[in-house]
């Protein structure tokens, strides 16, 4: 009985508790709602997966401050307990990151990296001192909402808006900003396995984070071209192509090409500019910069009026993209650039344009008058000429005998209507 006992026992199955999962995410780009996106579907993910952990690993100048508000919220309310580390080395949580990071419930840092100055911008204008007062309270209020209630450091995290102060991971550390210092990854997650947290909602878990299998969740296609979309460089140059194209398929009706290409990259353009603060007075520049580029093509004003437009079109395009940071708004060599290009093609397209209508047609029946020809036969009054290499009936008012030169006055039927050349006049020659 007891070696029976012994063997049902060795024959039982030895259940061993399983490394759980951690999801990890990479935001290595400015915020923006391409991020946004990105970080909600890593969350919800992880939740669907039942996760131990997010692991958020950030490398960012910052980005838009409604963006980063709402990324904020769903960091938050997540289900599952989520990871911002700042890293590789090098890297930084600037601006707009360094929210994300006081957000998370672990707040990590890699070596020789800093987080920080975040102080809220608002580009291309002064703000009066009462806006500015009421802008730097909401944005500080909005930080304080959530690092006091992680325990953390809030004079230090003020500090960080109000006075763009940034710190090292060092400082970070001992300032009570962030939770821990690790070398990469493993390192972090073995060094914070067993920790018990509390969540923002005020409950308590235990991180089992120890041996946890990594899964990296990478960007979609559709959301690495989006996040390339952001760019407003990208999308000034895609808006002033496609404008050009667009006008060329006026120009040249039927070449179809030109005009599909040029709407796809105007349509790119405004999906683009959708998902960036652009200056509504910036717009208005643009506009008044191709009425006056198509008014100096019309009146000669000897330059003014088309240095005004690429003047405008330059400061217009400079200004579109009202970003918090350098990386979210339009360079100004890709303003000057593209607005100059756009101000001399245009300006000559349209001169060519004006030109080719004022001219007279060279195709069909209206093409042939003010030609001349010679007499194949004589008229009195109708008989044959030969006008442009081509034989046509012709009616002269006087007779005009074969070899003799005429020019076409008019067409009525299919018939010529010409005058015959005295010999002694110069020779009409049009060709």
């Amino acid at each position: 009985m007891l070696l029976a006992s012994l063997s049902s026992l060795l024959a039982m199955p030895c259940f061993a508790a399983s490394p759980g999962q951690v999801v990890v995410l990479h935001l290595n780009d400015t915020i923006q709602p391409i991020s946004d996106e990105y970080v909600v579907r890593g969350l919800k993910q992880a939740e669907d997966i039942q996760a131990e952990a997010v692991l958020i690993e950030l490398n960012t100048p910052g980005g838009l401050l409604e963006t980063t508000r709402e990324m904020v919220r769903q960091i938050l309310d997540s289900a599952v307990p989520v990871i911002v580390y700042v890293a590789p080395s090098g890297s930084r949580a600037g601006s707009a990151g360094f929210f994300l990071l006081e957000a998370a419930d672990i707040a990590a840092m890699a070596p020789g990296t800093n987080a920080g100055a975040s102080h809220p911008v608002v580009e291309g204008g002064t703000l009066d001192p009462i806006m500015k007062q009421k802008l730097e309270n909401d944005t500080t209020a909005f930080l304080r909402s959530f690092v006091a209630r992680r325990n953390r450091n809030t004079a230090a995290a003020e500090d960080a808006v109000l006075n763009s102060k940034s710190y090292t991971e060092q400082e970070a550390l001992k300032l009570n900003l962030i939770t821990l210092v690790a070398a990469n990854d493993r390192e972090l997650l073995d060094a914070i396995d067993g920790r018990k947290i509390t969540r923002f909602n005020g409950s308590s878990t235990t991180l089992q984070t120890k041996d946890a299998s990594l899964v990296t969740i990478d960007p979609t296609l559709r959301e690495r071209l989006l996040d390339k979309l952001t760019n407003p460089n990208l999308a000034v140059l895609f808006l002033i192509a496609g404008g050009l194209l667009i006008y060329l398929e006026f120009n040249v009706p039927g070449t179809i090409v030109p005009g599909a290409l040029g709407t796809l990259l105007v349509c790119i353009s405004l999906f683009s500019l959708n998902l960036l603060p652009v200056r509504y007075t910036a717009v208005m520049l643009v506009v008044a910069a191709l009425a006056l580029l198509i008014l100096e093509a019309k009146f000669a004003s000897h330059g003014v009026l088309a240095t005004a437009g690429t003047l405008c079109l330059v400061f217009g395009l400079l200004t579109l993209v009202d970003g918090p940071i350098p990386e979210l708004r339009v360079h100004a060599s890709t303003a000057i650039a593209a607005g100059a290009a756009f101000g001399v093609i245009t300006l000559f397209l349209v001169r060519m344009a004006i030109r080719g209508r004022r001219n007279k047609s060279v195709m069909g029946i209206d093409a042939l008058i003010g030609l001349t020809g010679v007499a194949q036969q004589p008229l009195s009054p109708s008989g044959q000429v030969l006008v442009h290499g081509e034989l046509w009936q012709a009616e002269s008012p006087l007779p005009v005998a074969p070899g003799e030169r005429v020019q076409v006055r008019g067409v009525r039927n299919l018939t010529l209507l010409v005058d015959r050349i005295p010999v002694d006049s110069p020779e009409l020659t049009k060709r």
